[in-house]
Parts: structure tokens; C-alpha cells; sequence
């Protein structure tokens, strides 16, 4: 981090026209691209006039952001050729068409939210979804149009089935997510509990605290929400997120589905998606376990992330499995047991932990 933040600073500096940078990984002509770079300040000094030194750093697109130095990405293959030309004491001279528009009339993003009424326990919800935004290289494909896809499926099958739920089932297909996750956390600060002001995609852990919360009426009445956001790659099993207590639960929900594949229960947590926010005050929320395919390898935040890429028949297998833990816990006579809530006590603790090394 800090090697890097030297880099930017140097970068800034010297004011060059354009910044070219390899691609992270991949070959065969695979670009994974996300946002330029801004400069930050030294370690140890405030992120800008009157911020405090842990202050989140500025991002390339936010209102206020300073102005980005030029920057692209080139392709391994192509990028490492000009080293070794540069290597050899060769001239290079590049033409370079580089036109980028910001639509920012409007700064706000928009979730879509849909559901199905429940009957005799209406008043109490159930959620599934996935982020409808995605990165501007591909179409967005596996991150995270298979995700929105499935989600959607999953609702069509139980309405294509005429079931009853007990619960109302609540869809949500979120913006902001590659920003931040921004999109569910301002969904569960509005209807469920609201939290400090945090930015950023790791802002949301579970063991920061609660210094100033306001719990909504909806907190008691939330069951459990249900994420997709791993590729297009068949659903293997939950993320319990610490939550031992669903164990069970969520094991005898599996049982139909062993031989499709699914039957890991890992109690590990996982992040960067839109399950996050709902664990991070306490609610249980789940992220699937998926196949990897090539999300990893060529799909994500790639030029790669396109339609062809989308297999359909795991597509299928996740739509089921997702339509069955929404329907299960819908008709559960108790709402999803939950973990202990985050509290102010544990995150003090948690900063002394960190002062201290």
C-alpha cells in the first residue's frame, strides 16, 4: 500500500499525458479493468483538509474527487512488449484516443425492490437478490447480471408454482455495489438498523460497532436475505457467516439437492457483496457458494464479462436452490435464528487490538 501510494504520488508530480497499466491477470487478450488511481497523501497524514488520518481516500469518481491523471489498460502481452522495447533503447511514440463521458446529471442510483405478500405472517419479510451494476469492460454478465437473473428466476418459479408463502418475499436488485456496496447498505440503514456513516467496500464487518444505531420497527420483523454474486458457476453450498445456529436448518435444506452438487456449509465469512450490510447489524445474511468456472481467471471485472460466458444449465440449478431456501424460510413457524449484534464494546476492543500493534 504504501509502495503504491509512493507510486501515485510520483505519478502526480511529474504530470505525465497518459498512464499505461498491464492488466492484473489474464492473457489472450483478457483486460480486468475498474477505476483509475488518485495520489494520496503520505502515510501518517490526514486524507485531505480536517479529515482524520484513518479517513477513507477519496475514489476516482466521486464528486469532489481531484482530477485523475489519463489512464488505461493494456493487455499483458502488448504492455510487457513495450518494456522490453523500452528495455533495448528504442523510441516509442503512441497515438492514443482516449474518450470518456460521466453522466452525473443525476448522482443518485436506484434500487429495484419487488415482492410477493405473504399470508398469516406477512408483516415479517424474506429477502434474496443480487447488484444490478457492474464494470464498465464487459456487459457485466457473471458480475452480476447471472446473479439479478437467478434471483429473478427463483421468484418466477414460486409465483409459476402458485405457492403461499407465510412470509412476505421481498426481491432486491441493488446499485452501487462495485462502488461500495452502496445500494444495501442504504436499504438496511432505511428500513432495518442505521449505522455510523462508513464508506467503501470494506467498511462493512460485523465486528465494527454500533456508536450511534437507530433500529427500525422492520429490524424485528427481518428473517433472513439470500445473495448471488459469485459468476455464473453452480450454487455449492452457504457461506453461514458465523452463524452456527442455521446449521442445521440450512443442512436438511440441502439434502434434495446433493445430487446437484450443493451440500457445503462453511461457517467462514465472505465479503465484498451485498449480504454484508445485513450481517454487519445483526440480521442473518447468506452468500452462496459457487462454482468458480473462470470468474476469477477471465470473467470478473473483465472485457470478458459477456453473455457468452453465462452457462446455463448451473443458471438453472441456482434458480432452484435459491427458490427453495427463500420458500423454506418463508414458511419456517420462527424466523432464521440470529447471531449475536455488534456492539460498541466489541468494536473499542477491536481498535485498542489495532492501536497496539
Amino acid at each position: 500500500m504504501e509502495l503504491a501510494a509512493k507510486k501515485q504520488r510520483f505519478l502526480a508530480e511529474e504530470a505525465p499525458a497518459l498512464l499505461i497499466d498491464p492488466s492484473r491477470n489474464g492473457d489472450g487478450g483478457t483486460l480486468f479493468v475498474q477505476s483509475a488511481s488518485l495520489p494520496g497523501p503520505p502515510p501518517g497524514e490526514p486524507r485531505g483538509e480536517g479529515a482524520a488520518p484513518t479517513a477513507p481516500r477519496v475514489s476516482v469518481w466521486e464528486k469532489d474527487a481531484p482530477p485523475a491523471i489519463p489512464q488505461l489498460v493494456m493487455a499483458k502481452e502488448h504492455y510487457n512488449r513495450l518494456v522490453r522495447m523500452l528495455a533495448q533503447g528504442e523510441t516509442l511514440k503512441m497515438t492514443v484516443d482516449l474518450a470518456v463521458e460521466f453522466h452525473d446529471q443525476d448522482l443518485n442510483a436506484y434500487n429495484t425492490v419487488a415482492e410477493i405478500p405473504g399470508t398469516d405472517l406477512k408483516d415479517e419479510i424474506v429477502m434474496l437478490g443480487g447488484h444490478l451494476d457492474s464494470w464498465h469492460g464487459g456487459t457485466g454478465a457473471t458480475d452480476n447480471a447471472a446473479g439479478c437473473a437467478v434471483a429473478m428466476e427463483a421468484v418466477r418459479i414460486l409465483k409459476a408454482l402458485d405457492l403461499k408463502p407465510r412470509r412476505t418475499i421481498r426481491l432486491a436488485l441493488w446499485t452501487g455495489e462495485e462502488q461500495g456496496i452502496f445500494g444495501s447498505k442504504a436499504y438496511v440503514d432505511e428500513h432495518f438498523r442505521r449505522r455510523p456513516e462508513r464508506r467503501g467496500p470494506d467498511a462493512e464487518s460485523a465486528d465494527e460497532g454500533e456508536a450511534t444505531e437507530e433500529t427500525k420497527p422492520e429490524y424485528e420483523k427481518f428473517s433472513g436475505y439470500f445473495n448471488l454474486d459469485n459468476g455464473t458457476g453452480r450454487i455449492r453450498g452457504v457461506h453461514l457467516q458465523g452463524n452456527e445456529a442455521v446449521r442445521p436448518i440450512f443442512r436438511k435444506w440441502l439434502q434434495p439437492f446433493r445430487d446437484m452438487g450443493a451440500q457445503t456449509l462453511s461457517i467462514a465469512n465472505t465479503g465484498g457483496t451485498d449480504h454484508l450490510p445485513f450481517d454487519a447489524v445483526g440480521l442473518p445474511g447468506f452468500q452462496f457458494i459457487q462454482d468458480e468456472i473462470e470468474y476469477d481467471t477471465r470473467t470478473h471485472h473483465s472485457n470478458m464479462d459477456l453473455y457468452d460466458r453465462a452457462q446455463a444449465d448451473d443458471l438453472k440449478q441456482a434458480s432452484i436452490i435459491m427458490a427453495a431456501f427463500v420458500y423454506n424460510t418463508a414458511m419456517l413457524d420462527e424466523k432464521l435464528p440470529r447471531k449475536p449484534a455488534p456492539t460498541l464494546a466489541r468494536a473499542e476492543a477491536r481498535a485498542a487490538a489495532v492501536g497496539g500493534q
